[in-house]
């Protein structure tokens, strides 16, 4: 599975990549509001720094309005791939935008049949929201299995891109259906790390080495 990771931050950005441990990014107008920058000179920093997709989104609500900010973003670098909503007008865009040979992640996904359009409008991701599923009392990793499935059954080349990701076993869990790639947060990221046996084991391992005195340089 591939690794996004979500957020409009360099330093965290530039820490993951350095490990690996990023395939691509994502990006949203909140992200960009937290990270205090220009979307331009943000995303393009962002674009120099990781190889994978990076994902800019529109913020315009009309097709033909969605197509001209789609094509601006697009020009930032090769890498990008732009961001549509899961609206009527937002397929419409994601139609003509693929069909110029742009990447295009189509989010703010909530049911397979959403997911079935977009595919079927050429979008290169999909991004099903988990997290926001799980705070109405429904169930967000179902939903990526049910695409899965509709995608497996028909070929689709669009990719599961598992979004609104809020804990480490939403990452595995995810993995275990076959979401092509998820996108999390960076601290969701550097918690896959962690797990309370491992520093149990490592604190025996300390105390034990304490008491024989050696060091090794």
């Amino acid at each position: 599975m591939k690794f996004f990771v979500d957020t409009a931050e360099i330093d965290a950005i530039a820490e993951l990549n350095d490990l690996g441990m990023v395939d691509g990014v994502t990006t949203n107008p909140s992200l960009i509001l937290k990270s205090g920058r220009d979307i331009l000179e943000v995303t393009k920093e962002i674009c120099d720094l990781v190889d994978g997709p990076v994902s800019a989104e529109v913020v315009a609500m009309e097709a033909d309005a969605m197509i001209a900010e789609g094509r601006k973003l697009a020009e930032i670098a090769e890498n990008i791939t732009v961001k549509l909503p899961l609206t009527w007008d937002g397929l419409k865009a994601c139609k003509v935008l693929s069909g110029e040979g742009k990447m295009v992640n189509v989010t703010l996904c909530f049911s397979a049949n959403q997911a079935l359009l977009a595919a079927k409008a050429g979008a290169t991701f999909i991004s099903p929201f988990i997290g926001r599923l799980d705070d109405i009392h429904l169930d967000g990793l179902e939903l990526i299995q049910d695409i899965r499935t509709i995608y497996d059954n028909y070929g689709f080349d669009t990719q599961i891109l598992a979004a609104s990701i809020r804990s480490v076993n939403h990452v595995q869990d995810c993995a275990l259906i076959g979401a092509d790639v998820m996108t999390a947060p960076p601290e969701v990221i550097k918690k896959l790390a962690n797990h309370m046996l491992t520093d149990k084991g490592l604190d025996q391992f300390m105390k034990d080495w304490a008491k024989t005195g050696q060091n090794i340089l």
